[in-house]
């Protein structure tokens, strides 16, 4: 068996894409997708058809500027719609990265995506919004899920303190991000690390390893990973979300697989209970003492809102405003 078979017995893949016509030779659980994944897919020709759909529903129900911002929800919901047409689960779509630090913002886009997808036949159940982790970003999640029942995928996660406060905010789902924080810790100390003392593998096994122990029911979905190597050491996360070079690797790979996680072997982690979901100044004050977690967290939401821009430039070019 591959390593790709080995580990769909106990971890669900999801392909980490916006390119569906890849997504579906790997047989994917579920997909998620972001404003950099997007802007790649659009460059390809055979991906014009939904940014003109995108363009001809902006322009029959807006004027101005408002074309532009629907326009661009209305090409994600385009990605999304394809998408769940090969995966049998869930897309994670995302909330512009320029809201991050907005609550009322990210609630009202979300809302509007999940109007866009019920007007195309997509069950909210289908969807992940995806939002970035920042205090602001976990309370308008914790809105959604509770007060709205849309479920919600925190992405951008590096710091301990914010998966503690999504599970107590009862999000559905986290996605923690382990070759980022490798990148910051090489560059940071100049040294090399083995796949099994990675500092990003260490990071979702301890928030693997502490939901577990506390019960908390939100998903822990290890994401951004440099080499087949990390996701070997997390073996039996709930979910691992990989790219379609990874995913290639692993169906090659045909080593034997041990599992990593497990509910059982949490427990002996013995990690002490914290909480952080209402209490804002302690939430700031442990994300401010972890310089990699504060570094990563504003350089991601501000590289997708760097791609989320040249996303939108193109379609104002072929909006013509």
């Amino acid at each position: 068996m591959s390593v790709l078979d080995q580990i769909k017995q106990y971890t669900t893949i999801v392909a980490d894409s916006g390119d569906f016509e890849t997504i579906a030779q790997y047989k994917p659980q579920d997909a998620t997708t972001n404003p950099s994944l997007i802007l790649a897919a659009t460059q390809k020709p055979q991906y014009a058809k939904l940014i003109d759909d995108a363009i001809a529903y902006a322009k029959s129900k807006a004027s101005g500027e408002e074309q532009v911002e629907l326009a661009m929800d209305k090409l994600l919901v385009n990605f999304g719609q394809e998408i769940l047409k090969i995966v049998p689960g869930r897309v994670s779509t995302e909330v512009d990265a320029r809201l991050s630090f907005n609550k009322e913002g990210t609630i009202a886009k979300a809302l509007r995506l999940i109007e866009l997808y019920k007007e195309v036949g997509v069950d909210k159940e289908r969807v992940l919004i995806k939002i970035a982790s920042t205090w602001e970003g976990i309370q308008a999640a914790h809105v959604l899920e509770t007060q709205h029942g849309i479920h919600c995928n925190l992405t951008l996660l590096f710091g301990f303190p914010q998966a503690v406060a999504c599970a107590e905010a009862g999000v559905t789902l986290i996605s923690p991000f382990v070759g980022r924080i490798l990148d910051w810790y090489k560059k940071s100390t100049g040294q090399t690390y083995e796949s099994h003392e990675d500092p990003g593998v260490l990071s979702v096994s301890k928030i693997y390893n502490y939901y577990k122990t506390y019960g908390y029911n939100t998903i822990v979905m290890g994401a951004s990973f440099r080499n087949v190597g990390e996701i070997k050491e997390l073996a039996g996360c709930d979910f691992l979300t990989i790219s379609p070079a990874l995913l290639a690797e692993m169906q090659k790979d045909e080593a034997k697989l041990d599992r990593k996680l497990s509910p059982e072997g949490a427990k002996e982690a013995n990690l002490a209970k914290v909480s952080f979901f209402n209490d804002e100044k302690a939430f700031r004050w442990e994300m401010n003492q972890d310089a990699m977690a504060t570094e990563k967290l504003s350089e991601g939401i501000r590289n997708f809102a760097k791609d989320g821009l040249k996303l939108e430039n193109t379609l104002k070019e072929k909006l013509a405003l």
